[in-house]
């Protein structure tokens, strides 16, 4: 379709119009009715989805959207994460006046938790390049180390809410919590179900909890990181391309891609990463777990504080994706996106990053390149004006609203079968060819007619 189709949803579950009649497109059924259920705009979106997940490079990138659609699922409800912070400082006019700035930049409306953080980190480097955090000022020193409690306790809480999210998804109801982790592990499995030939997928988030990583253990899903370990795995720079594979039986020398492994990257960090001055580590933090404190006693990480949590924040600027360990994973990012024959499907992300809306504006500028964007909503407009800055409409889809990107609709409608299945190609293929029924001959004979 050469431009977005926009669709009314009616009160009829499951039923939708075209807001403009000229617009229905030729894979609608030519039943004369405008109503449409989502099993035909199945026969649109779900054979296009298959064949771009079938592309030679494949990416996801989910945002806090796919973790808010588990939480309501299993909660019945979502919490709220990024509230704004109370702080007890000489400067909390202007911390709030520059994280506003900051939101309306990044046209975000108003400020959130990740915009106070980076602003209250780089108040502290100004107050120790003045020199206030040794000062002979008793003031001026009192109102540093204040500050810096405020940062510590700001990013606790902000780690603890996001733990809170969690542990109120793994003891949901059980019924409820099965459901949502059922949906969970089959949108994963919709993108890493792909052919031996093709590339691993990438699943990029900048999600800091672990819903990812606890729906790909329930899938049997291997993720591949960069942290190298067991105990206490450590972050390593170096990327060599690990990855797994098996010897069939009966022949040597010649090991295949075992199904079932993608590649992971979380861009902002994670609330179980902790930065011990020599390395980044990933702790043993359990999923649900409500106080971080008592899994930050280790010999190897002791010491540490909330503000060695690796939960950094969006950046309005590149200040903080050019530091040690985001460098590397940006780079894995924009190396994984950028090149031919890659798609890169979203999910839950509100293109309010720029430093990630910049890697991707650098994808579509590649012909053979595709862009999927799923969301709940429109992200306050957000996407579309992105749609509109790209430009490059040919090499991007939309599926937008409540009534086609719920998670549950897309997995139950629009996603492809989560699985490769030889038989069942296989039996669909000696069906076609054994039992179909010839079409009739429709030549002229001589009458004029037709046989």
């Amino acid at each position: 379709d050469n431009t977005p189709l926009e669709l009314v949803q009616q009160e009829k579950d499951g039923e939708f119009t075209f807001a403009d009649e000229n617009q229905i497109p030729s894979w609608v059924p030519k039943s004369g009715k405008i109503a449409i259920r989502k099993a035909d705009l199945r026969q649109g979106i779900e054979p296009w989805l298959t064949s771009l997940f079938q592309s030679e490079h494949l990416s996801l990138l989910t945002g806090a959207g796919l973790s808010t659609a588990i939480e309501v699922m299993a909660t019945k409800s979502a919490k709220p994460v990024m509230t704004k912070p109370t702080l007890d400082t000489v400067y909390i006019d202007k911390i709030v006046e520059s994280a506003q700035v900051i939101a309306s930049r990044n046209k975000r409306g108003d400020s959130n938790i990740e915009d106070y953080i980076r602003i209250i980190n780089e108040l502290l480097r100004g107050l120790e390049i003045l020199g206030h955090n040794a000062s002979a000022n008793k003031e001026e020193m009192a109102e540093y180390e204040k500050l810096n409690e405020c940062l510590n306790e700001t990013i606790l809480k902000f780690a603890d809410s996001i733990s809170g999210i969690e542990n109120s998804i793994a003891t949901a109801v059980k019924k409820d919590r099965l459901e949502a982790f059922g949906y969970l592990v089959n949108f994963l499995m919709s993108f890493a179900s792909r052919t031996g030939t093709r590339e691993r997928l990438n699943v990029f988030t900048t999600n800091y909890d672990r819903l990812i990583e606890a729906g790909s253990e329930l899938a049997g899903l291997h993720l591949l990181d960069r942290f190298v370990g067991t105990l206490a795995p450590i972050f390593r720079s170096s990327r060599l391309d690990v990855d797994m594979h098996y010897n069939p039986p009966g022949i040597r020398g010649e090991p295949r891609y075992l199904e079932g492994v993608a590649r992971f990257t979380k861009l902002h960090g994670s609330i179980d990463w902790i930065d011990t001055g020599a390395d980044i580590r990933r702790i043993g933090l359990p999923l649900g777990s409500k106080d971080i404190r008592s899994f930050m006693n280790a010999p190897e990480i002791k010491g540490a504080d909330a503000r060695k949590i690796m939960i950094y924040p969006n950046a309005a600027k590149d200040r903080e994706t050019t530091e040690y360990p985001y460098v590397e994973l940006f780079r894995d990012f924009a190396a994984a996106l950028c090149r031919p024959n890659s798609t890169l499907v979203t999910y839950g992300f509100g293109f309010g990053d720029d430093h990630i809306n910049r890697v991707i504006r650098d994808m579509l500028t590649i012909p053979s390149t595709h862009l999927v964007v799923i969301s709940y909503d429109e992200m306050d407009g957000r996407i579309m004006e992105k749609y509109k800055e790209f430009g490059r409409h040919s090499q991007i889809s939309l599926i937008i609203g409540n009534g086609v990107a719920d998670l549950k609709t897309l997995v139950d409608y629009f996603l492809p079968k989560p699985s490769i299945d030889p038989a069942l190609i296989k039996m669909s293929q000696l069906l076609e060819q054994r039992y179909s029924i010839p079409e009739p001959d429709t030549t002229a004979n001589e009458d004029g007619g037709e046989s």
